[in-house]
């Protein structure tokens, strides 16, 4: 099962050098009253925090590179946690001699140029609360039905 949507807003906007880039996607999203989207955003990083989420300990294990970064790739969704936008974004990063580095997304990630596209997904918001299973926050089966298993036969 899934949750339909209808697309929504198409917005491009630019992220200011020495922003948070998760919080300016999240200040971005209050501003103009998004809810629910998908968005990528293209540009560098003077600083990069990105995590793996350790599956038998059920926490983040994160790490910070503190070197300018080209963003290679970053994409994410936004919905709602707690009435306010949260925003779930994963990033490969390449540094100057093209190396490259990804993971999930976190805070003290410092914008150096920064463009982002959202596109606004018009329907029910999805909402995000704690599951026990797996110790994260998820988008609830009253949103999006059960979980996806496949085709059956």
């Amino acid at each position: 099962m899934a949750s339909e949507f209808k697309a929504g807003r198409c917005m491009l906007g630019r992220i200011a050098k020495g922003r948070d880039l998760v919080t300016a996607i999240e200040d971005f999203c209050l501003e103009h009253s998004i809810q629910t989207a998908m968005f990528s955003i293209i540009g560098a990083v003077a600083s990069v925090t990105l995590g793996s989420y350790d599956q038998k300990q059920q926490v983040y294990v994160t790490f910070k590179k503190e070197e300018p970064m080209e963003i290679v790739h970053c994409t994410g969704n936004v919905s709602l946690k707690e009435d306010r936008p949260m925003i779930h974004a994963h990033g490969v990063f390449a540094d100057i001699d093209g190396h490259t580095l990804g993971g999930h997304l976190f805070s003290e990630t410092k914008v150096y140029a920064g463009e982002i596209y959202i596109r606004e997904l018009s329907g029910t918001p999805l909402i995000r609360e704690y599951d026990e299973e797996t110790g994260l926050y998820l988008w609830t089966r009253r949103n999006i039905g059960n979980e996806y298993q496949g085709r059956k036969g």
